[in-house]
């Protein structure tokens, strides 16, 4: 078991008698806390806190984060309080113990549901202060190198959860070797006989080019002293998981991933980073498309390096990487460098800035987010960028996941830039917002102030960023829209009974709000509008008159027709199976959650259906209505050249938009089919267009298309 001594040893060397002081208090209060508890090992429960508090240690963390590392446990399993803590150790140790405690003693749907909401609130805590998730990387690293004590079932699903959240969120903070420890071990839980033959044939393969490798090390190291270039050279063996997800990824067998292993040069300062870069390839041939300037463009997560891959010895194809002695410390350690390494290096306290942005980003991201659940979504589309390199206008470089979109880069420069575009140039050409962008585009977003979000944007977007403001932004605006149509639905209602909206005093809506335990008067107007709640029955709620006793005969209550104007929004639907227009004769059918659909009287796919009366509405159109609708018809004429210019010609004489075009040619045949997709304002402005149509003489029959 490691002792105490073993920690506070750790510490010594790097913080100061009265921070040890309160890791030995800390120490014992943890210790007599779990007295009496025992791991799955059988090992006393201390010994856990123990190795969290000397991971942490390693990585040089504050006298606070090792105190809450050493507690961490003790809230979840033990009956201490947060105040107790805060008593005995101060609040900002009680607050990183509360960051990493579960959500326990809170009853939830689904196991799922809890997994969701305890990420939600350590990433949270993580946003305020970054220490938390250290402590809970920490946490998640010993149990990991423990798991062989848990049963099976278990053991593959805490290995699951660290494949898909805390590996990545090792990955995003820079804490290189953390990564690659957590990938490992899941990778080796999750498929133990793939991992057990990779290893085996990792293990023959180093042994085979030992040769090669020490031959390539040698020349290495004189060509750059030829130069030079004072230089350390290391041997570096990718790590067990990355090579088989790069087997999977690229369907290759082990014996085509010949870049197995590699060399990571270290040198002074950043000019003799590119000075060994031209040795490297003065000595080897570099393989064209494979070199990386990370430090030009450094990743989001700080890291900074030269990439590239050579043609080696024997043809076999080496990976080198060369970068300072600053940019190795960040690349190992990461956001924990600020604690490892006391210096004023401005690329640490870069990296401090893009993780503040990041956890910022988090922050902003939860509050779009509906529930936990999706908001764990979010996150898990966040945390594995392949990342993409683009330039604002002004020359601005921006960091975004591979097959990102325009949408995704107009909300990454701010959300309401994204709300407002129209369209997008990509190397000063228009192109359409759900174009992929590529490493090197210049992107330049064109944005209008009456643009909003489009629904369909969420078939492309890639950032959690964008899909989580266009979420928000269609909820928000299906609410408004769906509380202005509730409030038209109820005064249909109340005229009924020779009353309006105005004539009902507060007092009375606030006893209905109470009595149906409704949130607010938006709230209750929001469920009419999406058919929750009865327009009627509010009513008579409202005015208190009393729904008749069993056996007396029912008034009928009818409600005078909606007035659509075609300007809605979400909460009113125009039916695609009848594709009702200005001048066709309406019914309203209100859908639960939906809000309102509008057919045509003689639509063929509600005769079919067997509808509840109550839900259907009489609804008439807003002569004064100026909005275009769509509206389909369909063109039998000649199959001849010349034929599809002149009937568009016909239509754009009788003003009118196409929005589709689907020819159905019939080889050998006569004539063709052509159908039509129009915007039309009303059924006289659909006839002009049909007459108009109708004097090409080609034609030979136009109907009008119902569904």
């Amino acid at each position: 078991m490691l002792g105490a001594e073993t920690l506070i040893k750790e510490c010594t060397g790097y913080l100061k008698p009265e921070d040890i002081t309160q890791i030995e208090n800390a120490f014992h209060f943890s210790q007599a806390a779990h007295e009496g508890q025992f791991r799955n090992s059988g090992e006393p429960y201390i010994s856990h806190p123990l190795a969290v508090a000397s991971i942490l240690a390693q990585w040089h963390l504050d006298s606070q984060a090792l105190t809450a590392g050493l507690l961490h446990d003790v809230m979840e399993d033990t009956a201490i309080t947060k105040e107790q803590i805060e008593k005995n150790f101060g609040k900002s140790v009680a607050e990183l113990v509360d960051g990493v405690s579960k959500l326990d003693k809170i009853e939830f749907e689904s196991k799922e549901k809890a997994q969701a909401e305890n990420f939600r609130k350590m990433l949270l805590a993580m946003a305020r202060d970054v220490r938390v998730i250290l402590i809970k990387l920490a946490d998640r690293l010993h149990n990991m190198r423990t798991l062989d004590a848990v049963s099976p079932h278990k053991r593959n699903r805490i290995a699951r959860e660290t494949m898909d959240i805390y590996a990545p969120i090792a990955n995003r903070l820079g804490l290189n070797n953390l990564y690659q420890e957590l990938e490992d071990v899941s990778f080796q839980y999750l498929y133990p006989d793939r991992c057990r033959v990779l290893s085996k044939a990792i293990s023959t393969a180093r042994g085979n080019r030992r040769e090669v490798i020490s031959k390539i090390l040698i020349a290495l190291e004189k060509r750059l002293a030829d130069n030079g270039v004072e230089a350390q050279i290391k041997g570096r063996q990718k790590h067990l998981y990355s090579i088989y997800r790069k087997m999977r990824e690229k369907h290759l067998s082990f014996a085509q991933v010949l870049d197995i292993y590699g060399f990571r040069i270290v040198v002074k300062d950043v000019p003799s980073c590119y000075v060994a870069l031209g040795v490297l390839h003065g000595l080897y041939k570099p393989i064209p498309g494979k070199f990386k300037d990370y430090i030009a463009i450094p990743k989001a997560n700080g890291y900074q390096s030269l990439h590239t891959h050579l043609f080696g010895p024997f043809g076999s194809p080496i990976e080198m990487q060369i970068r300072t002695r600053e940019m190795h410390k960040i690349a190992e350690a990461g956001v924990a460098s600020h604690w490892l390494y006391k210096s004023s290096d401005q690329s640490i306290s870069e990296l401090q800035k893009k993780t503040h942005q990041w956890l910022q980003g988090l922050l902003e991201m939860q509050s779009e987010s509906a529930d936990s659940a999706e908001f764990l979504e979010h996150l898990k589309v966040d945390l594995f960028p392949d990342e993409v390199y683009v330039f604002t206008p002004k020359g601005k470089i921006m960091a975004l996941p591979r097959a990102a979109t325009a949408v995704d880069f107009a909300y990454a420069v701010h959300s309401d830039v994204g709300n407002r575009c129209v369209a997008v140039k990509i190397n000063h050409e228009l192109m359409p917002l759900r174009s992929m962008l590529k490493n090197g585009n210049q992107v330049e977003i064109i944005t209008a102030s009456h643009a909003k979000p489009n629904p369909l944007w969420l078939n492309f977007v890639t950032t959690a960023k964008a899909r989580a403001h266009i979420r928000h932004f269609l909820k928000t605006m299906q609410f408004s829209e769906s509380v202005q149509l509730g409030e038209r639905l109820l005064n249909q209602a109340l005229l009924t009974y020779k009353s309006s909206a105005n004539t009902v005093a507060q007092l009375q809506w606030q006893k209905l709000l109470r009595e149906i335990n409704a949130k607010s008067k938006d709230g209750l107007l929001s469920d009419i509008g999406l058919g929750k709640r009865h327009a009627v029955v509010v009513a008579r709620q409202l005015l208190a008159i009393r729904e008749p006793l069993a056996g007396e005969p029912l008034v009928p209550v009818k409600m005078g027709a909606v007035v659509i104007h075609g300007s809605e929004g979400m909460a009113v639907q125009f039916s695609q199976c009848c594709h009702p227009i200005p001048g066709d004769r309406i019914i309203g059918l209100i859908s639960k959650g939906q809000g309102m659909a509008v057919h045509t009287y003689d639509c063929p796919v509600l005769a079919k259906s067997h509808l509840d009366p109550e839900k259907m509405l009489d609804v008439q159109w807003d002569n004064e209505s100026q909005k275009l609708h769509d509206v389909t018809i369909l063109v039998t004429a000649a199959n001849k050249r010349g034929v599809l210019a002149g009937v568009t010609t016909c239509i754009a004489e009788a003003e009118s938009n196409i929005q589709n075009v689907v020819i159905e040619p019939q080889d050998g045949e006569k004539y063709a089919n052509i159908q039509f997709t129009l915007q039309v304002f009303n059924r006289m402005h659909l006839a002009r267009v049909m007459r108009q149509i109708r004097k090409y003489p080609e034609v030979v029959r136009i109907t009008r298309i119902r569904s």
